[in-house]
């Protein structure tokens, strides 16, 4: 079987409920994001993934992602690797959408990029080196990131310019699979948070 990448978002935080653009800045979960991501590990640990036992794990060193891990299970598994970081947002760090288009008309992060942050190229070869990494496996991997960095690499698999990513939202403590149909990339799950629910 060709292998699959997992993708695991990290749990609710104060910044991502009030929708800010949470980079570099390394915020702790919220409660709710501790219970989803119990409630996320308690599903991968059931049929039919039954705790993943072959699958290798990766893990944003930031420690909502890292907690997130920890609390689904994971956390002895894991390996941080600085690829799955977030978007560096530079200059727009801790805004809202909202209050960066009242200075900017018309922003669309997939298209202008940030100032003084990380380029679309470069969060690209990052998503790129992920999706190699994925692709070279013998076995499924798994994963646990942010918003960003996640439907990059979602746009990425696919074979789709970063841009795509504009066109997949991600939800906190949500489940997505990239995997194969006929023989191409393909979106086998996203956005998943049946177990929140």
């Amino acid at each position: 079987m060709a292998p699959r990448i997992l993708l695991a978002r990290h749990g609710q935080t104060q910044w991502s409920l009030a929708g800010k653009h949470t980079g570099r800045t390394d915020i702790a979960l919220l409660d709710e994001g501790r219970r989803g991501a119990k409630l996320l590990g308690e599903r991968l640990h059931q049929a039919p993934w039954a705790g993943l036992p072959d699958v290798e794990v990766r893990t944003s060193p930031l420690v909502r992602a890292k907690e997130t891990c920890e609390l689904a299970g994971f956390g002895d598994r894991a390996q941080p690797w600085d690829a799955l970081l977030e978007w560096d947002y530079g200059a727009y760090e801790g805004m809202t959408p909202g209050e960066i288009k009242s200075a900017r008309p018309g922003w669309l992060i997939w298209r202008d990029g940030v100032p003084e942050g990380e380029s679309l190229a470069a969060i690209t070869a990052r998503a790129d080196e992920v999706v190699g990494w994925a692709r070279s496996a013998d076995r499924d991997v798994l994963v646990f990131a942010h918003g960003h960095i996640l439907r990059t690499l979602g746009a990425r698999w696919l074979g789709y310019d970063v841009s795509f990513a504009a066109r997949i939202r991600l939800d906190p403590t949500s489940l997505s699979i990239l995997g194969w149909a006929y023989g191409e990339p393909a979106i086998e799950r996203w956005n998943d948070t049946g177990p929140l629910a």
